[in-house]
C-alpha cells in the first residue's frame, strides 16, 4: 500500500515587524507627549487608531493563521489597548461619557501592567529584543499607574514618558531587525539568543 505524504509550506510573510512597528512608533509618539514635548493631539490619536490599533490587530490575525498564540494574544490585545485608550479620550471629548479620573486610569493602566508582566514571562522563551520590549512596557504601565494613583508631579510623569520612549524604540528596533535580517538573509541587527 503506497501512502503519499503532503507537506504544506507556510509562504506567508512574517507579520511580527508590522505589529512591533505599529506598537513602537505609536508608543514613542504618545510618550513624547508624556515627557512634555507637546500636548495630546490628533496626531497621537490618529496613530493610536490606525497604526497602533488597526495594524496590530491585522498582525495578530496573521499570527493566528500561523498558529502563534503568543503573538496573536500580544498584537490583538495591544491593538485593542490603543483603540480603547483613544476611545476613553474621545468619548469624554464628545461629552458621551464622564472623563476617567486618575484612580480609574490607574486601575486601567495597572491591569495592562499585570497582563504585560505575565506576557514578559513568555518572552523568556523568545529572543532578548522581545524581553527588553515587554520588560520596559511592564515598567511603563506600572509607572503610569503609580503616577495617576498618587497624583505624581509632572517631573515623575515626564520621567515615565522617557521610559516609554525607550520602550517604543526597543519595539521599533525589534521590528526593523526582523525586516533587515530577513531581507539580507543574515544577522544585520541582532535580536539576541532564543531560548529552547
Amino acid at each position: 500500500m503506497n501512502e503519499s505524504i503532503t507537506q504544506i509550506k507556510d509562504t506567508t510573510a512574517n507579520p511580527a515587524p508590522l505589529g512591533l512597528l505599529g506598537f513602537g512608533m505609536t508608543t514613542v509618539l504618545l510618550n513624547l507627549h508624556n515627557a512634555g514635548f507637546y500636548e495630546l493631539n490628533s496626531m497621537v490619536l490618529a496613530m493610536g487608531i490606525c497604526y497602533g490599533g488597526t495594524a496590530q490587530i491585522i498582525a495578530g490575525a496573521m499570527e493566528w493563521r500561523k498558529g502563534n498564540t503568543f503573538a496573536t494574544t500580544a498584537f490583538v490585545s495591544y491593538g485593542l489597548f490603543w483603540l480603547s485608550l483613544v476611545t476613553l479620550i474621545v468619548l469624554a471629548k464628545l461629552g458621551w461619557s464622564a472623563p476617567s479620573d486618575e484612580k480609574s486610569m490607574a486601575a486601567y493602566l495597572a491591569m495592562w501592567g499585570l497582563f504585560t508582566a505575565v506576557m514578559f514571562v513568555g518572552t523568556l522563551r523568545l529572543n532578548r529584543a522581545l524581553q527588553v520590549v515587554f520588560a520596559s512596557l511592564t515598567i511603563l504601565f506600572f509607572l503610569l499607574a503609580i503616577g495617576d494613583f498618587t497624583g505624581a508631579t509632572a517631573g515623575f510623569k515626564h520621567a515615565a514618558g522617557y521610559e516609554g520612549i525607550f520602550c517604543g524604540f526597543s519595539a521599533i528596533y525589534a521590528g526593523l531587525a526582523q525586516v533587515l535580517n530577513e531581507l539580507f538573509g543574515k544577522t544585520v541587527l541582532p535580536l539576541g539568543p532564543v531560548k529552547k
